[in-house]
């Protein structure tokens, strides 16, 4: 995966939770926006300083301070953390990763509301803005948005017109350009409720009118044949594979005409990003064949599964 997309620890995650101008603050880390030179006095002793961060401990907790603007505020922050804080070892694990994410977005910008729809247009902007062009051209080399704007790109090719399901949607950026097309109709999920609060708040702020529900993907409180699209995009890399099988199974008792899965392909999995297994298409064939039904396997900036009941 490229960018967050599981915030498995959001459910203790409050994304509108009051905070101090310029500061975001819970028990585990502080993050707080540089918006003029400090003095040093005074302050805990760096533990690393980044291009973009500087990273201090302060007690049990982490200080993190930063001078992202507002205008770069989108979700290639989640390759700037993770290349500059996560894979040198700075930090880790993927709940202080969300915890941090978070706070940089609050951080910059003082109303929550306000603050988490400049989030939101910067990346769907960006998405759009690289439709069509090749990853990694001419951005930097912590684009998450320019990883994964084709992979949107080609699900919002393959999801026909009528009603989608969109499990495991996270920031619900695919379910929001799903949403703004007008013969789409859009159900988002995810288990996080601190995410899915997140977006229905923005859906409504930009007058789409998306359903979204709180809700394990395996276990979908709507009845057979309920849609006719079952997306599962960058989901299963976060579940093992019995739960994995058991959320494609039930995609494939929701969905009346197709669903939909992609995979990213990687080495190990990315633990920042809270993944815990790898996939080869092998993996996907026997998704495919364990279904029963028409289904086809290939390969497009990942591994795809398309099932096909009609």
């Amino acid at each position: 995966m490229s960018g967050v997309e599981q915030l498995s620890g959001s459910t203790r995650i409050d994304p509108f939770a009051d905070s101090a101008p310029g500061h975001y603050s819970d028990g585990l880390i502080m993050v707080v926006h540089e918006r003029c030179p400090a003095t040093e006095a005074g302050r805990p002793p760096i533990i690393a300083r980044t291009p973009h961060f500087c990273l201090r401990r302060s007690g049990h907790r982490v200080r993190l301070s930063h001078r992202i603007p507002p205008e770069r505020l989108d979700n290639d922050l989640a390759g700037m953390l993770t290349e500059e804080l996560f894979t040198p070892g700075w930090l880790s694990g993927a709940e202080v990763f969300e915890r941090i994410f978070t706070g940089i977005v609050r951080s910059t910008v003082d109303d929550p509301v306000r603050a988490w729809s400049v989030f939101y247009d910067n990346t769907l902007r960006r998405i759009r803005d690289a439709f069509g062009t090749a990853p990694g051209g001419t951005g930097p080399c912590h684009s998450s948005i320019a990883a994964m704007a084709p992979v949107y790109e080609r699900v919002l090719r393959l999801v026909p017109e009528g009603r989608v399901l969109d499990i495991g949607s996270c920031f619900g950026f695919l379910a929001l350009l799903l949403a703004e097309r007008p013969e789409t109709s859009v159900i988002a999920s995810d288990i996080a409720d601190g995410t899915v609060s997140l977006l229905r708040a923005i859906a409504r702020a930009r007058g789409l009118p998306m359903g979204a529900m709180v809700c394990d993907g395996a276990r979908v409180p709507l009845p057979d044949r309920a849609v006719d699209t079952v997306t599962v995009v960058h989901l299963l890399e976060h579940l093992s594979p019995e739960h994995g099988a058991e959320v494609v199974d039930e995609a494939l008792r929701l969905a009346r005409r197709r669903v939909i899965v992609a995979v990213p392909y990687e080495d190990v999995p990315n633990a920042a990003y809270g993944h815990v297994r790898t996939f080869t298409p092998d993996d996907l064939e026997r998704l495919g064949k364990r279904s029963g039904l028409p289904y086809r396997v290939d390969e497009h900036h990942g591994g795809w599964l398309v099932v096909d009941r009609s």
